[in-house]
């Protein structure tokens, strides 16, 4: 603490999602909020502080923020920049503009177009210093924010070579300028798909960065356009969708999920009275129990470290979709994770899973490598990781987020044995395929693909 001066980072794991409250006297101007604004809350009452302001970096595409709900509890002035061309309620936030805290401290806004048109970053100064910047999805720790995602979506759209130029220009003639000993405090950490080539680092200093950070090296424009655009993760269906609610502001959190339909526990084909077999059933059970039983039309996304983004890239913004889930506990937890990417409005109904009428093949060894050509293998890993290598020669490649719209491709000739490159995917894969396949043995190769990586191409 330096003249009463607290900066508070919040992290959200599963989307890799960086907030921070910065305390000064007895304010606190938060930085990208995520979803669910309580634990903002709580850090206000400990201090006995008042939350006075709200500032976006910009229109977030991987997760929806609560800034809008935060003025409306609080009355909390929301910062961001005027070329997002906000439908809420809020003060411009350019180049010039500060924002000014108890004890000399103050928030100074700077323009940093490249991951979007309107991307800005947050220099706070201490009393004539710069201390912290706050970089959004410009600058990351050991990388910088893609280019590609503002193409379709905001009010401002740009094309990614152009984008990829004003980032050059971003880092260079504004973050490279300000002091080696100011910590850079990013948006996001490794794990998410807004860059490329994270580290788990949760900070930084602009010196530290301009020694390591590919993006910060010296190199031509050109080089870094070439470099900045090439093998960026997919671009999950649900982002753009994010860009357009996040620049008209969330639904309020609580009120919203409360909406959400719960159901009394699923034991039996009785209990299955009103349900729709039209709208998929999105099953977060374990792999081992959906194979024991599931219902029709079913995908295994089960519950873990990446369901938000997994959620998002399988199911489109405007699809509805049922959750079912092991027990209630869980199912209320993935109901108010699913709202961190405001899908809860899609959820049709949530409810307990017990019963299921279908099955589905588990993987056998010996019946694989007796004869593995008498297989269709589906590699559902993204690009860049068959890029590295292959794990079965003949192996057709179509990554989990297109599977649903390209499922036709798959030859149903042969069993079909789905693998991703450690079980997770391959779950919701077969699954898919699965559910769309009629008359074809579908296997999910799970876990078991471990014991293949390693191996020479079989």
């Amino acid at each position: 603490m330096e003249n009463n001066l607290i900066v508070k980072q919040f992290e959200d794991k599963p989307l890799a999602h960086y907030s921070y409250a910065i305390l000064s006297g007895k304010e606190i101007v938060l930085v990208d909020p995520q979803r669910d604004p309580k634990i903002y809350y709580d850090f206000a009452r400990r201090y006995d502080a008042k939350i006075v302001g709200v500032i976006e970096t910009h229109p977030h595409a991987d997760f929806t923020s609560s800034h809008k709900e935060i003025h409306k509890e609080t009355g909390a002035t929301i910062y961001v920049s005027q070329m997002v061309k906000a439908d809420y309620p809020h003060k411009g936030f350019d180049e010039g503009d500060k924002i000014k805290m108890a004890n000399g401290v103050s928030l100074n806004a700077i323009n940093t177009p490249g991951h979007s048109p309107d991307s800005i970053c947050i220099v706070l100064n201490d009393n004539g210093k710069d201390k912290y910047v706050f970089t959004g999805d410009t600058l990351f720790i050991g990388d910088c924010g893609r280019p590609d995602l503002r193409e379709s979506a905001g009010a401002m759209q740009a094309k990614r070579e152009e984008l990829a130029g004003q980032m050059y220009h971003s880092l260079r003639d504004k973050l490279m300028k300000l002091d080696d000993d100011v910590i850079v405090y990013p948006a996001h950490g490794a794990g998410t798909l807004c860059g490329k080539a994270l580290s788990s680092d949760d900070s930084s200093t602009i010196g530290k960065e301009k020694k390591t950070n590919w993006s910060m090296q010296e190199m031509s424009k050109e080089d870094f356009i070439k470099e900045i655009t090439s093998d960026q993760p997919f671009i999950p269906d649900y982002f753009g969708y994010n860009v357009a609610v996040n620049k008209g502001g969330a639904y309020e959190f609580q009120p919203s999920i409360s909406k959400v339909k719960f159901w009394g526990p699923v034991k039996s084909k009785a209990d299955l009275k009103g349900l729709d077999q039209n709208i998929v059933i999105i099953d977060t059970r374990s792999a081992d129990l959906f194979k024991e039983g599931h219902l029709p039309n079913s995908i295994n996304l089960m519950d873990g470290n990446k369901f938000e983004t997994w959620l998002g890239s399988i199911v489109a913004p405007d699809e509805p979709f049922y959750l079912a889930a092991e027990d209630q506990d869980t199912l209320e937890t993935l109901v108010r994770r699913t709202a961190k990417i405001a899908y809860e409005g899609r959820i049709k109904a949530a409810f307990v899973l017990e019963y299921g009428n279908e099955t589905s093949p588990a993987f056998d060894k010996n019946t694989f490598e007796n004869n593995p050509n008498a297989w269709t293998i589906l590699d559902i890993r993204n690009p860049s990781e068959v890029a590295t290598g292959k794990f079965f020669e003949h192996a057709i490649n179509i990554p989990l987020n297109e599977l649903r719209k390209r499922v036709d491709e798959i030859p149903t000739d042969k069993p079909i044995m789905v693998h991703c490159a450690g079980g997770y995917r391959s779950a919701a894969g077969s699954s898919i395929v699965e559910m769309n396949i009629g008359g074809t043995k579908v296997v999910d190769l799970s876990e078991a693909v471990k014991d293949y990586a390693a191996k020479e191409l079989v």
